[in-house]
């Protein structure tokens, strides 16, 4: 799977909120300033070359809806982080939320709750 840059993750969060559309339905929904129709084409195309999107073609107008859920993204994305910044481990990943980001004993028990939930599935 490709990577993604900053603006194309945009676009597919909105994606994935709508399920389809067209470029002005993605347009409307990014935050202001709104950005030109051409830029967000482009990067839609570009979404669509990287696999991520597909379409169906109205007239000449495109309607875009991702070929790629949200899930399996962050499931890669993830994937990625744990590999590269943490050596694989949940334990370093986990450790560096409780530290830098100031994790809260409350919140920590709730992760083991899921945790324990998980495993009893």
């Amino acid at each position: 799977m490709k990577k993604l840059s900053r603006k194309e993750e945009e676009l597919m969060q909105v994606l994935w909120d709508l399920e389809k559309g067209f470029v002005k339905d993605v347009i409307e929904q990014l935050p202001d300033p709104k950005p030109h129709y051409n830029t967000v084409a482009t990067l839609m195309k570009r979404l669509e070359e990287k696999g991520y999107l597909g379409h169906k073609e109205y007239g000449g107008t495109y309607e875009y809806y991702p070929l790629v859920g949200k899930e399996v993204y962050r499931q890669t994305l993830m994937k990625k982080v744990l590999h590269t910044f943490f050596d694989n481990s949940y334990l370093n990943l986990l450790a560096y939320f409780a530290k830098e980001e100031k994790m809260s004993a409350e919140e920590l028990e709730q992760l083991v709750k899921m945790i324990d939930k998980e495993n009893k599935s």
